[in-house]
């Protein structure tokens, strides 16, 4: 005779509970307090929105709307156009595993 399989619904990945990721999602700062437009002159409040490296964070990590979103990254990029805020982060002077003393030697011989 035949083996019978079993026939329950197998589990799916999206209903696993209590791992990482479940839970709700931050409320967006911006709604929050009833702000409509972004400014790109609130430098020390676009800073939050901004990576120690200088990259603009995503939604799901700061918490943000869509709306608010995409005129926080408008914000950064119209600040950083004017100078409040640095494209990227200042490189440090003494990176380790770092290509460049590599490529200086290269130079010299």
């Amino acid at each position: 005779m035949a083996k019978q399989r079993n026939r329950a619904k197998p589990s799916r990945r999206r209903d696993k509970r209590g791992g990482p990721g479940s839970g709700r999602r931050k409320p967006c700062p911006f709604c929050k307090d009833k702000i409509d437009q972004v400014d790109y002159k609130d430098v020390t409040g676009l800073r939050r929105f901004v990576s120690e490296r200088g990259k603009i964070r995503s939604r799901r990590i700061t918490g943000a709307c869509r709306r608010h979103q995409n005129q926080i990254a408008r914000a950064v990029k119209r600040a950083r156009e004017l100078a409040l805020l640095p494209y990227v982060a200042e490189p440090a002077n003494e990176r380790p595993g770092g290509r460049r003393d590599r490529d200086r030697d290269r130079e010299r011989d």
